[in-house]
C-alpha cells in the first residue's frame, strides 16, 4: 500500500482558501464529491466534525488528520489541502497541511496503516518539499514515494 493509493491526484487542492477547520473540512469534502458524485457530503462532514469533536487531529505542529467513518464510502479515500496562511484549528499554532481520511466501518486495520504510513512520511526529510509544491501532480509523485 502507497498512499497514492489513498491520495489520488484530483483529490489534491494546492489552495485552501478557509480560515477555519470546519470550513475546510467542507472544501475538502467538496472536492471528494467532485471526483465521486455519489458520495453524501453532509454524511462525510458530520462524521469528520463528529471524530473531531471528541479529540483535535492536529498531529504535528502545522499538519492535522481528520477522519470519520462513513456508510458511503467502500473502503477508505482521502484528500489533501493545503493553506498558505494557515487555519485555525483549536491548537497551538495555525494548520496549513490537512489530509482528510474518510472510511467504512470495516477498514480501521486499513487506517491505522495508512495512518502509520502517513507519520513515516511526515517525519521524514522528503515531507519538507511537498508544501512547496505546485501542482497536485508534483505532491502525488512524491507521495508515491510512501
Amino acid at each position: 500500500m502507497q498512499l497514492s493509493d489513498i491520495f489520488r491526484q484530483d483529490l489534491i487542492k494546492l489552495d485552501l482558501e478557509s480560515k477555519a477547520k470546519d470550513e475546510a473540512f467542507k472544501e475538502l469534502v467538496e472536492t471528494i464529491v467532485k471526483v465521486h458524485p455519489k458520495f453524501n457530503p453532509r454524511e462525510m462532514f458530520d462524521a469528520v466534525i463528529s471524530r473531531e469533536n471528541r479529540l483535535n487531529t492536529a498531529i504535528l505542529p502545522g499538519i492535522a488528520v481528520p477522519h470519520g467513518y462513513c456508510q458511503v464510502i467502500d473502503g477508505i479515500i482521502g484528500a489533501i489541502g493545503f493553506s498558505r496562511t494557515g487555519i485555525e484549528y483549536g491548537s497551538l499554532e495555525p494548520v496549513h497541511t490537512i489530509f482528510m481520511l474518510l472510511m467504512d466501518v470495516s477498514s480501521r486495520e486499513y487506517h491505522l496503516r495508512v495512518l502509520s504510513r502517513l507519520l513515516e512520511m511526515l517525519n521524514s526529510k522528503s515531507f519538507a518539499v511537498i508544501p512547496a509544491a505546485e501542482s497536485p501532480q508534483e505532491v502525488y509523485d512524491m507521495l508515491y514515494c510512501f
